[in-house]
């Protein structure tokens, strides 16, 4: 089983970090890797929206759809994949710290199945570095002086 959490603490109010991030239409902004967006089912985003993305990890494409699992709005957000190559849940949590900074939770995890199975140790730890640039590259956007509120 792959299981890769990572956190960081951003200078935003948990209101504004957990609207950014859990809206797919901002995914190609701060994650590294995912190229295009699709909304299968209509807007907006409640649990049972699914949202089809293209991905490029480890060198290949990577095509999968998301199912929104669970949501309690500012506080948690889970997905798990539909249809994908790779069985994967991803939740996010938000914590507030104080007024203006924010802990966000980021975690993977998912049973390879197949030829992948041999590849989970290396698969993690290249999840874990992707997530963490994914998660600096949040930071970055939020924290910038351009307001995304």
């Amino acid at each position: 089983m792959v299981d890769v959490l990572t956190e960081i603490i951003i200078a935003r109010p948990q209101k504004v970090v957990s609207e950014f991030t859990t809206n797919p239409d901002n995914a190609t902004l701060w994650y590294v890797n995912i190229k295009t967006v699709e909304w299968k089912t209509a807007k907006p985003l409640a649990i049972g929206s699914q949202i089809a993305f293209v991905a490029e990890f480890l060198g290949k494409k990577l095509s999968y759809v998301y199912e929104v699992v669970d949501w309690i709005p500012g506080f948690s957000f889970t997905m798990r994949t539909a249809d994908g190559p790779f069985p994967m849940e991803t939740t996010y949590t938000w914590t507030s710290i104080n007024d203006n900074s924010t802990r966000m939770t980021l975690r993977n995890t998912g049973n390879p199945k197949g030829f992948s199975k041999i590849f989970s140790p290396f698969m993690a730890t290249m999840m874990r570095k992707a997530n963490n640039k994914d998660l600096q590259l949040l930071k970055k956007i939020l924290e910038s002086e351009i307001s995304v509120e």
